[in-house]
């Protein structure tokens, strides 16, 4: 691709970061371009913006709802996965699974709440109250 093609079309990341590409100048040689974003690419990342959107609000229901505890909510909110949050707690995969039940939740020392509360950067009466 030459460099006067490389695609520039908007995208939800514009403002934030440009990709870096290898194109071709006017002379043919392979020189790094920077794109704003292709169309395509756009799309797949407005689609899983989308998704994580739905995986936030049916996280928010299920502490509502009495299904789970706050942790499951800043889990989603935060973007993190299992092994994630496992590492910046030094909780077990088992134990945070555990912590995400609303029942055992309501247990958990302050101690521990303060670990998750630290983790997620909200303050402890917010995640044991559930404050959004």
């Amino acid at each position: 691709m030459k460099k006067e093609e490389l695609p520039q079309d908007k995208s939800a990341l514009e403002s934030f970061t440009r990709e870096v590409c290898y194109v071709k100048d006017k002379d043919g040689k392979y020189v790094t371009g920077l794109s704003t974003g292709w169309e395509a690419k756009s799309a797949a990342l407005d689609n899983q913006w989308e998704e994580i959107e739905r995986r936030v609000e049916e996280a928010k229901q299920k502490v509502l709802n009495g299904e789970a505890s706050p942790i499951l909510y800043f889990f989603e909110l935060k973007l993190m996965d299992l092994p994630v949050l496992t590492g910046y707690t030094g909780f077990s995969k088992w134990s945070v699974k555990r912590h995400m039940k609303p029942n055992v939740f309501k247990k958990l020392s302050d101690k521990k709440l303060q670990v998750y509360a630290d983790t997620f950067d909200v303050s402890l009466e917010d995640l044991k109250n559930f404050n959004v």
